[in-house]
Order: C-alpha cells, then structure tokens, then sequence
C-alpha cells in the first residue's frame, strides 16, 4: 500500500526531545514512524516477546541502548509504564532521544507512574484529515470514518465492524472494566447516538442501564483512550448568558456511525448534516494539536442560540450540511455577532461559491478546510 505522508512532522520533533505519541488504534503511528525515523530502534510492546522480556528486566532496555543511539522508540508504553524509569535514566545520563507511542493515557495518569517531569512534550496523531488526502471523498468520510486502514480498505464496512467489535468493546473495557464489557457495550451504543451532543449523564444512564456514576466513568475512560474528546462550552458571551454543559465527540464518525448501528447514508440525507459537523469537529481538533493554534468550544445560550465551533476566541464557525443557506440558518451566528468579541464569523456549507452576508462568510467546506489548514483563522 502506497504511503500517505501525514501532517505531524516526527523528524522535526524528535530532533528538539523526546516526546509521547498518543493516538487510539490504526491511526497510523507506527507507518508513520518506519516511513519517517526508519533509523531508530523500535521496541514494540504488542510484540509478546518484546513485551515479556521487558517486563521481567526493564533494566535490559539500559543495556541494550548504548550512548550512540540517535532515536528509541517504544511503541504502546502504557503496556508497561514501569519501563519509563529507565527512559529517565537514558534520556538524562546519555542524552538519548526517545518517542514513547500509546493509544491510551490512562494507566499513565495513575499514581505513581514516572511521566518524566517535563523531559518528554506530548503530541497526538489523529485519523487523516482533507489536506493528506490528494482525492478526498466527503461521503466515503462520513461513511466510514477516517482511520487510515478503513479509510483506504476494499472492505471498509466489514473492517470498521472489526475495529468496534474487537477494539471499542473489548480492548478499552480490558482498561479497569472487564467484569462488565456487556454494560459497557450497551453504553457505547447509546454514547455514540448523543455524538455531537450535550452530555446529559442521567438519561445516558438510564438508557444504556446503568448508574450515573458508571457512566461518568466509562466517558472517562473513553477520554483516557483518546476515543472522545469533550467540547467545553465558550463561556464569555455577555449580552446572552451562556451554558456551561459540555459537548462530546467519538474521534472517528465511522466509528460513531457504526455504533449508532445506521445503514450507510445518502448526500442530503436526514443523518448527514449531524455527521458533517462531527467530520468538521475533527478537522478543526486535529488542526488544534498539529499547529498547537490554541482552544475549541461551542456556544450555546440560555435563549437556545447557538454557534457550533468557537475557535481560539476568534472565529465563530456554524456548519450547515446543506447547499442553500438562508436567513434562518444564521441566527445563532447572528446572536454570537452582537456581541462583538471575535474577529471571524464563518458558516461551512455545501454551497459552490462563497459570499458574504453582514460581515458573515458563507463558503464551501473545502475553501474553508483550505483556509483553515493555512492558518487564516490563527
């Protein structure tokens, strides 16, 4: 298979420190990693011998990395965090630069565990997104999601079946949730149907059958294993008081939609636009942590207007699946404009040519994705 350079630059980074690579399963670390630092020592932790040796000697990884070493890569250290102390030991004592890959934080945020006091920064790889794509397809996107192996798949229906079955239900609840994977399987069924929205705790609960609190900590753990991401509401409107409630998002509308158990969907049909403003999420996330551009939100009022995506305080972004946008889809952005705190205020569209209405710009979601990934909204 053909490789795809990604956006994030390993080369560049490793070149100043040693960093954490965090990315769910199948994003596309370790193509990333042979396609760019193909000169670096890779020990790979799903590798059970790999695994097993190390864990029973992590003092072996000491006397196996000599001081002229350029790179060393450990790949799922969350597998075994008791090997970070010598990653300490050999980043301080021999200057050796390490990436330290990972689809899950979680067992690194407990207690006791060596994060190596500020001596590794912290990246994540996320799906592809449009500007890595030479010939992007919007619906095959929405469709079945952006993780590269589905993405580009003969089969990509019958592979994201495989990644929520085996991986979603099975792997993140072998994260501390074992006893109750069919509790857990239940939740994420009803989780993915709120995708996009505001996270209402105890209906969740009592739809998918279990305590409140369970449900508070299978989000977490959904976190922890980077396969949702809360949206924080923008709290600083003044004319219209805001809501402080929380969004989230599955970090793959594939894998949302197969969770929602949904058929594969038309253009312009009754579930687009929800997953066109999951797809545009991600862009505007992934845009967040490869360019460090700053915060996302959304806003809401008390009052019921809204604006999808507020952008590192500056541009407001309302998405509309749809090619005709009228007055009527502007009020939310319309509301947020009264207050005169930002500096652009963008609706992403299905439209064919961009215009300006009031000061607003209403453009087709690939000048926008241009404009974005150019950095015209930093």
């Amino acid at each position: 298979m053909t490789y795809i350079s990604r956006i994030l630059n390993l080369s560049h980074l490793i070149q100043k420190k040693s960093h954490f690579l965090f990315g769910p399963r199948q994003t596309g670390k370790t193509s990333l990693i042979r396609n760019t630092l193909s000169d670096a020592i890779v020990y790979d932790l799903l590798n059970s011998d790999v695994f097993l040796t190390l864990s029973r000697n992590p003092a072996q990884l000491r006397e196996e990395v000599v001081s002229d070493a350029k790179i060393v890569v450990i790949d799922e250290i969350q597998k075994l965090p008791a090997l970070l102390d010598e990653v300490h030991f050999l980043i301080e004592a021999r200057g050796i630069r390490f990436l330290l890959t990972g689809s899950s934080a979680r067992k690194l945020r407990r207690g006791g565990v060596n994060l190596l006091g500020g001596r590794a920064r912290s990246r994540f790889l996320h799906p592809f997104v449009y500007r890595e794509l030479h010939a992007f397809d919007l619906l095959r996107a929405l469709n079945f999601g952006l993780i590269p192996s589905i993405y580009l798949s003969d089969e990509p229906e019958e592979d994201l079946k495989a990644y929520a079955g085996d991986y979603l239900r099975e792997e993140i609840a072998a994260e501390g949730l074992t006893r109750r994977i069919p509790a857990f399987s239940r939740f994420l069924n009803v989780a993915a149907s709120c995708n996009g929205q505001l996270i209402n705790y105890s209906k969740i609960a009592s739809d998918a059958q279990v305590p409140k609190s369970t449900v508070q900590e299978y989000f977490q753990v959904l976190q922890d294993t980077l396969v949702a991401y809360v949206l924080p509401a923008w709290k600083r409107s003044l004319k219209r008081k805001p809501i402080t409630t929380a969004k989230f998002y599955f970090f793959d509308i594939g894998v949302a939609r197969h969770l929602q158990q949904r058929g594969v969907m038309k253009q312009l049909s009754t579930d687009f636009g929800e997953a066109f403003e999951a797809y545009i999420f991600h862009e505007l996330r992934s845009y967040i942590d490869y360019t460090r551009a700053g915060e996302l939100c959304y806003w809401r009022s008390k009052s019921q207007f809204e604006v999808d995506f507020v952008l590192n305080d500056t541009t407001a972004i309302e998405v509309k699946g749809k090619r005709t946008v009228a007055a009527r889809d502007l009020r939310g952005i319309r509301a947020l404009k009264e207050e005169k705190m930002l500096k652009n205020y963008v609706v992403v569209s299905l439209v064919e040519r961009p215009r300006i209405v009031d000061d607003i710009q209403i453009m087709p979601w690939q000048l926008f994705l241009e404009n974005l990934w150019n950095e015209a909204y930093a």
